[in-house]
C-alpha cells in the first residue's frame, strides 16, 4: 500500500500541517477504496491540531470505506467526547 514513512517523519519532526498536506495529496493519487487508512492518518492529526470537526469527518470516512478500520474505535471516541456534558462545568 502507501508508503507512511515520509509521513511518519513529518510527525516525529512535529511538522504536522505539513504531514496533513501530503496525506491529503495521497488521497489525490488513490482509488477511494484504498483511501481509508490515508484518512485514519489524516484524522489522527486534525485531532490533534484541534480540529476535532475535520477529525472526526476523516475517521466517518475511513469507516464508510473499511469498517473494520482502527477509525470505527477513533469515531466512537470521538463522539464520546463531543457528546460529554458536565453540568459542574457551568454551576460553579
Amino acid at each position: 500500500m502507501q508508503n507512511f514513512q515520509n509521513i511518519d517523519s513529518l510527525i516525529a519532526a512535529g511538522n504536522l500541517d505539513e504531514a496533513v498536506e501530503r496525506l491529503t495529496a495521497m488521497l489525490g493519487m488513490v482509488d477511494v477504496a484504498d483511501a481509508d487508512e490515508i484518512y485514519f492518518r489524516r484524522g489522527k492529526l486534525y485531532w490533534r491540531l484541534g480540529d476535532r470537526a475535520a477529525a472526526t469527518s476523516d475517521y466517518s470516512k475511513a469507516v464508510a470505506i473499511n469498517p473494520s478500520s482502527p477509525a470505527a474505535k477513533a469515531l466512537e471516541q470521538a463522539r464520546d467526547v463531543a457528546d460529554f456534558f458536565n453540568p459542574d462545568l457551568y454551576n460553579p
